[in-house]
């Protein structure tokens, strides 16, 4: 299993407004491909900034690739991202997953 995290940073005034978007559109396209084991997000709020961090698990790179196209490491954004997010940070890290606990 390998596990998928992405980093993002939004005025804190615009963070409910950027967690529905997580909730509505981003959660729902993760798990609509097929090897997706589960995607949580994370926020944590830093005075005026807020940072989110999206963490999804895979069955292995070649289902990422089917969510991420073939540069797997390259950070998938979508057009609503440009009024929230402060930059688009480039890449995502990917680790696998060697031991976990329910």
């Amino acid at each position: 299993m390998i596990t998928r995290l992405w980093h993002g940073r939004v005025p804190s005034s615009k963070a409910a407004a950027y967690r529905a978007l997580m909730l509505e559109r981003a959660i729902p396209d993760y798990q609509s491909v097929p090897g997706n084991l589960g995607v949580q997000v994370l926020e944590r709020a830093d005075g005026e900034v807020t940072h989110f961090i999206t963490q999804s698990w895979w069955e292995s790179l070649a289902v990422i690739r089917q969510f991420a196209g073939d540069d797997i490491e390259k950070a998938k954004y979508y057009p609503e991202d440009k009024d929230f997010l402060l930059e688009f940070e480039p890449t995502v890290v990917h680790y696998e997953v060697v031991g976990r606990s329910q």
